[in-house]
């Protein structure tokens, strides 16, 4: 004997009695109901903004966060490319040993570099008469070979006037700002200079540009410079002392643990900051602005959710005669509730599967789709003046990949679930009465 489900669809009536949980009868049934039928259409298009609700709410966290988090990755990496992951300062009057404490400091076991610096504020100023703030960095020609980020960045010019003692290195952008270029002169103003009867005279002195390093990150390549130690101790009226010495270490997480064995290799009173003192607020306003955007775009996948629900409500409705009849053919409630659950489930993994896809296809072409849009609109997007960075970084990372699958999963079945309780407790006799 067979029985009808409603516009011609014929299901043998032996089957639905013996059929096990999920099995090949209720996931034909539930197939059925997620194709579209011209009287049906209203509820396949619920069930399809659904679908485009979850892909693009999945889609979108993937690609936000792995937003995020590649601006945390660079900036970090930047960041402690270019400052000490520890800065050792003196207590007791400034560094006069320096060479030889940045040696006892780089044998201490995770401290893989160890650099004297002096530091100062000028004003450099090109030959066109502009000028700029910068920060200069009295640095050792073979250590500034050591730190890759800057050394290894080098776009004009060469490290051989740094290492003869007398040229400088300057970022990309300031050279930009200032319009000059490797092989130019610079002229740094020090506020602090001579001693003279009538007062200090702010010391004014020109320099030769041996190198352009371009790092990417545009707060550093605008106000960074690199003078020789011995220059820069002359410039800074700091002849044969430094004022801090910056370590790079090989785990920067595990910093705290190095600073009794440095405090002891030290022999005298000094002043230990870390990355993380250094830069608290700002890593932590990351952190918070990460977490609230999960929060907030996590609402988009719940609002595609709820459009299951509603869609699913109107199916289990206008399904009511073919709801009586496979209750009459001998199909269990717990039958009803899993054909409607596979159904709603359907549209969610569905959907999520294409919100993973989407969103890797988009993370992975993210600088290209920046520059496309970019053209387009004929305007800078992501302007590197105020996001620190030169390009738009996106990195994926597994776990938290996976967290928002599994979390778009659970929001879409447990999305289903109320319908589908509604649809087996359905009473046969009322629901052929009312159709």
């Amino acid at each position: 004997m067979a029985e009808a489900t409603g516009e011609g669809t014929v299901v043998e009536a032996k089957a639905a009695p013996a059929s096990r949980a999920f099995s090949g009868f209720e996931r034909m049934v539930a197939w059925r109901y997620l194709r579209s039928r011209r009287k049906e259409a209203f509820i396949s298009v619920i069930a399809g903004f659904s679908f485009i609700g979850i892909m693009l709410g999945v889609a979108t966290l993937i690609i936000v966060m792995a937003v995020m988090n590649g601006f945390r990755t660079e900036l970090i990496s930047r960041i402690l490319g270019i400052n000490g992951h520890m800065i050792v300062q003196p207590i007791d009057g400034p560094f006069d040993n320096y060479a030889d404490l940045a040696e006892r400091f780089s044998k201490v076991p995770g401290v893989k570099l160890a650099i004297p610096l002096v530091e100062g504020q000028t004003l450099a100023s090109g030959a066109g008469g502009a000028g700029t703030g910068a920060l200069v960095r009295g640095i050792r020609a073979d250590d500034f070979t050591r730190l890759k980020t800057v050394s290894d960045h080098i776009k004009a010019g060469d490290m051989v006037g740094f290492a003869a003692g007398s040229g400088l290195a300057i970022g990309a952008r300031m050279a930009e700002q200032l319009g000059i270029s490797a092989g130019d002169q610079i002229t740094l103003v020090a506020p602090e200079g001579d001693v003279t009867p009538l007062g200090v005279n702010p010391r004014v002195k020109s320099y030769t540009v041996s190198a352009v390093f371009e790092i990417g990150m545009s707060e550093y390549d605008a106000t960074i410079i690199y003078m020789p130690l011995e220059e820069a101790q002359l410039y800074f009226n700091a002849e044969g002392l430094v004022q801090s010495i910056e370590l790079f270490v090989d785990n920067p997480d595990a910093v705290d643990a190095l600073r009794q064995p440095l405090e002891a290799a030290a022999k005298r009173q000094i002043y230990i900051t870390d990355w993380r003192q250094r830069n608290r607020t700002f890593f932590s306003a990351l952190e918070v602005e990460r977490n609230v955007m999960f929060m907030i775009l996590t609402l988009i996948v719940l609002v595609a959710a709820l459009n299951i629900i509603s869609g699913l409500i109107m199916l289990v409705k206008d399904k009511g005669s073919d709801i009586a009849i496979l209750r009459t053919m001998g199909a269990t409630s717990g039958s009803i509730m899993r054909i409607f659950f596979m159904t709603g489930a359907a549209i969610g993994t569905v959907g999520t599967i294409a919100g993973v896809l989407l969103g890797v296809v988009v993370c992975l072409n993210v600088e290209s789709i920046r520059q496309f849009f970019s053209w387009l609109s004929g305007q800078t997007l992501f302007d590197p003046e105020l996001y620190f960075l030169s390009q738009l970084p996106a990195d994926m990372n597994f776990g938290e990949t996976l967290s928002i699958v599994l979390m778009a999963l659970a929001l879409s079945f447990l999305a289903t679930i109320f319908p589908a309780w509604r649809a087996s407790k359905l009473d046969p006799v009322q629901a052929l009465r009312y159709e």
